[in-house]
């Protein structure tokens, strides 16, 4: 398929999508690549909830599944595992059929800069990522940790890096840079930006569209539901 060809396409697809990356999948709408009438998202950071996770994206693909358009879902592979039945991510949007498939990346952060890209930001320092969408949901995100985990997860790292697309951590700065000083004083973590592109982000949706298309999606991102147990 010719790339303008994968992008009608990709108008036409349903997206289903965790909700930190909300202002990147709209902006991606805004600029004409996505139907801001097909989007739909679980709550933000559900990979601490796993069954709430499960809950919600069963119910968000159960309405995008509602006619025969296509469906992707932007979710990473991390991002979910059921312990108790051996699913993860990938067997869990196998149940909804070849006509959905799940974008190649492990995490969003992965969906925003490659594992390259990111060693070429970090420029030998230890940091820990974050896309906008961590720091917008703070406090709704890591409502459950204390301050020994905490300590456990930052701090052994150089600093933090938001990798963003959309703008919000300048324009965060300007409006409310008492809630940067306050997560760099929980998380005990220097806090800087990283202006990035969506391209890569809009690359693997259609990635994933053709893949739908061509008939591989088969529910997952590898073209199948995987378990491990």
């Amino acid at each position: 398929m010719s790339e303008d060809e994968v992008d009608s396409l990709l108008t036409r697809c349903r997206i289903v999508a965790c909700g930190t990356l909300r202002g990147e999948i709209r902006q991606l709408a805004r600029e004409g690549l996505l139907d801001g009438d097909r989007l739909l998202f679980t709550a933000p950071g559900l990979h601490e909830w796993p069954r709430r996770l499960e809950e919600q994206l069963t119910r968000q693909l159960e309405k995008a599944c509602s006619n025969s358009e296509p469906v992707i879902v932007v979710y990473g592979e991390s991002c979910y595992f059921d312990f108790e039945t051996s699913t993860d991510i990938d067997g869990l949007v196998a149940r909804f059929g070849p006509r959905v498939a799940r974008v190649r990346a492990k995490t969003c952060v992965d969906m925003l800069a490659s594992s390259g890209e990111r060693e070429r930001i970090a420029k030998g320092s230890k940091v820990y990522w974050f896309t906008p969408g961590w720091i917008e949901h703070w406090d709704f995100i890591f409502k459950d940790w204390d301050v020994g985990k905490a300590n456990e997860t930052f701090p052994v790292n150089d600093k933090g890096i938001v990798l963003d697309g959309v703008g919000y951590f300048q324009e965060l700065s300007r409006t409310n840079p008492e809630k940067i000083l306050q997560i760099c004083g929980w998380a005990k973590l220097p806090l800087e930006s990283h202006r990035t592109s969506l391209r890569r982000l809009a690359d693997l949706l259609r990635q994933c569209a053709q893949r739908i298309t061509e008939g591989s999606g088969k529910g997952s991102a590898a073209g199948t539901g995987r378990k491990r147990g």
